[in-house]
């Protein structure tokens, strides 16, 4: 086999966690990936800012219809927020638009400030953000100097950790749903504390049980060297359940059909086979009948292994 063959076969359908570098767009990082590796149908799971670093998850192939999944899971930051500045961006990237002298004396009253923010919260999203309102991104009407209404939206902060104070910076280790904006967080906290906030770093560290440590960093990455860093689709959406099928069914499962199942209602689960192998995603309904929603292998595939 050549090494171009080799390669087609493990980008074919791959999940490439990369360590993302401050000063790209996650955008960046995809054209990178795309051209270093030589495949076109490459994308990302979950945007990070340009000032963010830290893991990045880009789907290769077919996994790119896992994207959503994998954006879906649980998310872990470490953050740097400098107490006393606020920014139009909410970050160190932004304009000043006000300052404070009169910061928190301790840890004390940060603490008592930063209860309000763990569990289900109410948070608005940034102007400069991705999110679109009537069509349109919000970053994209921020940059045209349009201010517009946003909708709060209910979000959860499963822990927020203080790691360090030292005046004007804090430290902060928070675990939070899809959606949550760690600017927001840390503007709203500077507010509850009367004295403004603005993030100064921000790194990604968890998606899932994707860790930082896992991810290949983008100077090391070439198109010979892939293989080793591409993560198992199975293990990478490990906050789903299986379900777990015979190859009768498997067989009906990847010509699109439903499957009785015992398995709980779900709007996503890994569906696999006796040998559990991964099949795709599938959505099991109060009726106890799976339905296929992403189908990765191959139909031929199918008809020649579990033949009808």
């Amino acid at each position: 086999m050549t090494s171009k063959q080799a390669r087609s076969r493990v980008t074919e359908l791959g999940i490439l966690p990369i360590d993302k570098p401050g000063g790209m767009t996650s955008h960046d990082v995809v054209a990178r990936v795309r051209k270093t590796l030589g495949i076109k149908k490459v994308g990302h799971a979950g945007t990070l800012d340009p000032l963010a670093t830290g893991v990045l998850v880009v789907c290769l192939g077919r996994a790119t219809r896992l994207s959503d999944y994998l954006m879906g899971q649980r998310k872990r930051y470490v953050t740097r927020v400098r107490l006393g500045v606020e920014t139009n961006t909410l970050d160190a990237d932004g304009e000043v638009t006000a300052r404070s002298q009169v910061l928190p004396d301790g840890i004390e009253s940060i603490e008592a400030a930063a209860k309000q923010f763990r569990g289900t919260i109410r948070q608005v999203p940034p102007m400069y953000s991705a999110r679109k309102v009537s069509g349109k991104r919000l970053h994209e009407l921020a940059r045209a100097g349009k201010v517009v209404e946003r909708e709060a939206r209910d979000v959860e902060v499963d822990s927020l950790d203080i790691l360090d104070y030292t005046p004007p910076f804090l430290d902060l280790d928070v675990r939070c749903s899809k959606g949550t904006y760690i600017r927001s967080l840390a503007a709203d906290l500077g507010r509850a504390l009367r004295c403004g906030g603005s993030v100064e770093t921000l790194r990604r560290t968890e998606i899932g049980r994707i860790q930082v440590d896992q991810c290949v960093g983008l100077d090391h990455l070439t198109a010979s060297s892939v293989s080793p860093a591409l993560l198992d689709p199975y293990e990478a959406l490990s906050d789903l359940q299986e379900c777990r099928l015979t190859d009768e069914e498997i067989n009906r499962f990847a010509h699109g059909n439903e499957v009785s199942v015992s398995s709980e209602p779900t709007d996503a689960c890994r569906v696999t086979d006796e040998a559990a192998a991964f099949w795709g995603i599938g959505k099991v309904g109060p009726d106890g009948r799976l339905h296929p929603v992403c189908v990765l292998r191959e139909q031929e595939t199918v008809r020649e292994t579990h033949p009808a």
